[in-house]
């Protein structure tokens, strides 16, 4: 069975490489532009294996979006991993607290996120 990850993140750039990087390891790859977007493709799709989002975003930031997640009960127990340009650890404990699994500080290495995300959805 393919994993099927969400990753919601506003810049374009870096959905592209998600993209590419998920679906060059054979991981079915939808993405969002920010977090009301992603709430958006949450309702559109069966629940993904794992969810990635950025923090820093328009309309609804990755607390936000973590919060609303975690408020759904069919996706409480979904993997979300926090990918970022933050790494202060008061932000990092914000995104535990409010339900994140993991945290990865971009520039991101494809490989190794892809060792993470099959390590929380295995």
């Amino acid at each position: 069975m393919t994993m099927r990850v969400l990753a919601v993140d506003d810049s374009r750039t870096m959905r592209d490489m998600l993209r590419l990087a998920l679906t060059g390891a054979g991981i079915e790859a939808h993405l969002a532009e920010d977090g009301v977007h992603g709430l958006e493709r949450l309702d559109d799709l069966p629940p993904p294996d794992a969810i990635i989002t950025d923090i820093n975003m328009p309309r609804m930031d990755g607390f936000g979006f973590i919060d609303a997640v975690r408020g759904r009960e069919a996706l409480r127990a979904v993997p979300i991993l926090v990918l970022t340009t933050e790494s202060a650890t008061e932000l990092k404990a914000r995104a535990r607290a409010a339900g994140a699994t993991g945290w990865i500080v971009k520039p991101f290495d494809p490989e190794k996120l892809v060792k993470a995300l099959r390590m929380v959805a295995g």
